[in-house]
């Protein structure tokens, strides 16, 4: 059993900055693999980021160069750093490991 725990998020103006916390517990002996997705409204959930080890990240192509996805094993949490936020943003997000899900943290992107 995983327990996936998300925070951080909230309102922010077009170009503003956020970062997101996942914190998890349970049995999770690895940080490999976790990933953070979205689902905006009327929308499918849709991958963002993934961390596989410490220095190999993938991103997709939409948040690529905005979004960077990172870890602390000592905390047991993957964050996401979003910059340069836009209005398409504007989602629930969500991460992910393996098949656990987390209940997911709304990020507005508003003026």
């Amino acid at each position: 059993q995983v327990q996936l725990v998300e925070s951080g998020g909230g309102l922010v103006q077009p170009g503003g900055s956020l970062r997101l916390s996942c914190a998890a517990s349970g049995s999770i002996f690895s940080l490999n693999g976790m990933g953070w997705y979205r689902q905006a409204p009327g929308k499918a959930r849709e991958w963002v980021a993934r961390i596989n080890s410490r220095v190999t990240t993938d991103y997709a192509d939409s948040v690529k160069g905005r979004f960077t996805i990172s870890r602390d094993d000592a905390k047991n949490t993957v964050y996401l750093q979003m910059n340069s936020l836009k209005p398409e943003d504007t989602a629930i997000y969500y991460c992910s490991y393996k098949s656990w899900w987390g209940q997911g943290t709304q990020v507005t992107v508003s003026s």
